[in-house]
């Protein structure tokens, strides 16, 4: 398996997916703001909802399953 899947996999992955999601909409939101924070924030909630709901979208480009418990289990 790809080391990178495998590391936004783990809880530690998912983690750094959450902060990274917060804080690119805190700036889109409260930094930039007009129709480019806007953009920034939206963007932002894609790694934020990854993150809480478990699943890596880069996980299928490697042939790898959308879901962060399958891919730990290693299905």
């Amino acid at each position: 398996m790809n080391p990178f899947v495998s590391f936004m996999a783990s809880t530690t992955g998912r983690i750094v997916r959450i902060v990274a999601g917060l804080v690119l909409v805190a700036w889109g939101w409260l930094g930039l703001g007009g129709v480019t924070g806007i953009i920034v924030a939206i963007i932002g909630l894609v790694p934020l909802l990854a993150g809480i709901f478990d699943f890596c979208v880069f996980a299928p480009l490697f042939g790898n399953p959308l879901s962060g418990a399958k891919i730990r289990a290693g299905k």
